[in-house]
């Protein structure tokens, strides 16, 4: 059993609050609650939400997952919070604009899958999955208000964003400012110890929940504040709009390619927010990356090899670097590829397009001038160029899509 010293920067790992002081501040309480909660044999209540505005949870998800099941492998009853009426608001903390408002139906029909993704990461059998419009659909107007009175109007447009809209004229709409208080209700419903969640939650957290429980009578709640995880390109954040995301539901293969895509500079922040590595472990590989004494292609692979590993198992994650080696290092073809029939002669660019190798036109030119296009092997060019097919031929995209085009 680790002891609460050990426990502390375990929990806190990977954590950014944008404050020095309003971190040391949370971890000083999360070590007076595991005092507290060994001293009266009682685990904390830790929860997260997730809104389910989409139906795939990626890795970006999984950070905060990741989190509460350190708690739960540490004792504490963890609670995996669906929000099926916080979705349907929209939360505006990471957007410039307003969110699209959804239905009902879209929210349930987006959350079916929620939890058992969830369960990739958490422990089924200690997990508590709610679903917040147990509480928030009673709520009255009234009831609104008056929750709606312990915060003033400055304190939510002194928020980053609706700062930025302002200044762009641009307009904010009366019930964005509702999500923090709906989200803030969650927690007093649940009498939370603990919220885990990303840098993008800081005020609905650390203001809006701990300021509502205090107003209910509640100890307000300590906030693990969660980094945000980058995309595969290493600067935007991992996002299915911008199409940098490394999906849960995939395969082990893609997933284990999809990590060894991400660039040198980003890998220090996917060990930190996705690994099950100790802070020990990961300082460790950093200072011998920092020396020269491990190459990064090598500790990219341990990283890959340990993600693939989380959601699909050791086995699964071999296999997929095995895969991985025999493609791209050793330049062997995969074993399975998507046959595409060609039936007559087609130019670059329209093929690139009806393979779905490319989304659009200028992606397929942009490949094909970076040289980025083979067929059989050989490098082709030229956006005009012919390409037709009397006997089979391996068409190959970059440094993961093969497709067999067959006459």
């Amino acid at each position: 059993m680790m002891s609460i010293d050990e426990q502390v920067p375990l929990l806190m790992q990977g954590t950014e609050y944008g404050d020095k002081q309003l971190k040391a501040a949370m971890q000083r309480e999360l070590k007076e609650r595991l005092i507290e909660a060994e001293r009266d044999q009682r685990p904390l209540r830790v929860y997260c939400g997730y809104d389910p505005t989409s139906k795939d949870l990626h890795l970006g998800h999984t950070i905060t997952m990741r989190k509460l099941r350190q708690f739960q492998d540490l004792g504490h009853e963890v609670t995996f919070l669906i929000g099926s009426y916080t979705a349907l608001v929209g939360d505006p903390s990471d957007k410039n604009k307003a969110r699209p408002i959804l239905s009902h139906e879209q929210v349930a029909e987006n959350a079916k899958t929620y939890a058992e993704q969830a369960f990739r990461v958490l422990d089924k059998q200690k997990t508590i999955v709610r679903y917040n419009g147990e509480w928030l659909s009673e709520l009255s107007l009234v009831d609104l208000i008056r929750l709606g009175q312990n915060f003033t109007v400055q304190q939510f447009l002194d928020r980053d964003n609706f700062k930025l809209r302002l200044e762009r004229g641009e307009p904010i709409f009366l019930h964005e400012t509702f999500y923090a208080l709906m989200q803030g209700y969650d927690a007093v419903a649940m009498k939370t110890d603990v919220q885990v969640g990303g840098t993008d939650q800081l005020f609905n957290i650390i203001v809006a929940g701990r300021k509502l429980q205090e107003s209910q009578g509640q100890r307000p709640l300590v906030g693990v504040i969660c980094g945000i995880l980058p995309g595969t390109d290493g600067v935007q954040r991992m996002s299915k709009s911008t199409g940098n995301i490394v999906p849960i539901n995939t395969g082990a293969e893609d997933m284990y390619g999809k990590v060894m895509s991400v660039p040198d500079f980003a890998m220090v922040k996917f060990m930190t927010l996705v690994t099950r590595w100790t802070p020990e472990v990961i300082a460790d590989k950093e200072a011998k990356l920092q020396s020269g004494a491990l190459h990064p292609r090598d500790l990219k692979m341990e990283l890959a090899r340990e993600i693939a590993s989380i959601f699909y198992g050791d086995e699964a994650a071999q296999a997929a670097e095995q895969a991985f080696v025999s493609v791209f290092q050793q330049h062997a073809l995969p074993d399975e590829m998507e046959e595409v029939k060609l039936a007559q002669p087609m130019n670059l660019v329209d093929l690139l397009l009806f393979t779905q190798a490319a989304k659009s036109k200028n992606e397929a030119r942009r490949l094909i001038d970076q040289g980025g296009v083979k067929l059989d092997g050989e490098t082709i060019s030229g956006a005009a160029t012919l390409v037709e097919v009397s006997t089979p031929k391996v068409l190959q995209v970059g440094k993961r899509k093969f497709v067999r085009l067959i006459p």
